[in-house]
């Protein structure tokens, strides 16, 4: 994060923003400048993800299901973003202690053995996270839990992009946590940790679109959007983010139900085919 705090230092914040006598490396400036960016670059990360993916790829005949609530979207977009400025504030403590070096990202690409090493750290981070993120979100569907931090998120029981980041802003915090203990634990280049955090979000974004496009070959291993429509329709099952690995230790996957024609967007095609039929 570093990296970002650098170029809006050098390109907006010194010139135009701070008193001229307040020095970049001021941490509570760092503060105020990690908030404003967290905030405003991750609600805008998420606004233009969701929006493209809503009118690229996201089928709109979901809307139609019985389950798809009323004003919806707007719903969905209003939770967000009173919940991004919360999330924010948590997260400044993990990029904070990053950019003030008490992390293990690094700068030089040829420190740990060049490309190889950041391409194996993206997959360690991409597995890493998966375990964390399992069960935490398996914990936050545990009774008590649930009710007052979970549940939030699942009032779309047919989700549209832009419920990727409808939830409680506590919720949203601790599913991200893996992706900030990460970086303090291994290696990790400062470039390839940005590519991953982007990446994280747009991934965010289309398990929460309802388009099941995962290959074949990879339906059984790849958690994508397929497994995570039944994790909101059927509660209990497929926790993982990116993968089904821990599902499956843990019991809880369940095959996915567009993969045998039977997801909401296929019942909402059967229930306008008939209604065609009818006129």
């Amino acid at each position: 994060m570093d990296l970002v705090l650098d170029f809006c230092d050098q390109y907006f914040l010194t010139p135009y923003i701070y008193p001229s006598h307040w020095s970049e490396d001021w941490i509570v400036r760092q503060a105020i400048s990690l908030y404003l960016i967290t905030t405003i670059g991750g609600g805008l990360l998420y606004y233009l993800t969701a929006t493209l993916n809503y009118w690229m790829v996201f089928d709109h005949d979901l809307e139609k299901h019985p389950h798809f609530l009323k004003d919806q979207v707007r719903l969905e977009i209003k939770t967000s973003l009173e919940a991004i400025p919360i999330m924010s504030f948590l997260t400044v403590v993990a990029f904070l202690l990053e950019v003030r070096g008490y992390s293990q990202l690094y700068d030089d690409i040829n420190l740990y053995g060049g490309i190889g090493f950041a391409i194996f750290s993206m997959v360690s981070f991409l597995l890493f996270t998966d375990m964390g993120i399992y069960w935490i979100h398996r914990f936050l569907h545990t009774r008590y839990v649930y009710k007052y931090i979970h549940k939030p998120h699942h009032k779309w029981k047919i989700a549209s992009p832009f419920a990727s980041h409808a939830f409680h802003p506590i919720d949203g915090f601790m599913q991200s946590l893996p992706y900030h203990i990460y970086p303090f634990l291994f290696p990790l280049h400062k470039l390839t940790y940005l590519g991953l955090f982007v990446f994280v979000n747009i991934w965010t974004v289309s398990i929460h679109d309802g388009h099941c496009r995962v290959p074949a070959l990879l339906r059984s291993v790849v958690n994508g959007s397929a497994h995570h429509t039944d994790h909101h329709v059927y509660f209990d099952y497929n926790y993982g983010q990116f993968f089904t690995l821990w599902d499956k230790l843990g019991k809880s996957y369940r095959h996915p139900s567009s993969f045998d024609g039977k997801a909401p967007l296929d019942e909402v095609k059967r229930l306008l085919d008939k209604r065609d039929k009818s006129q």
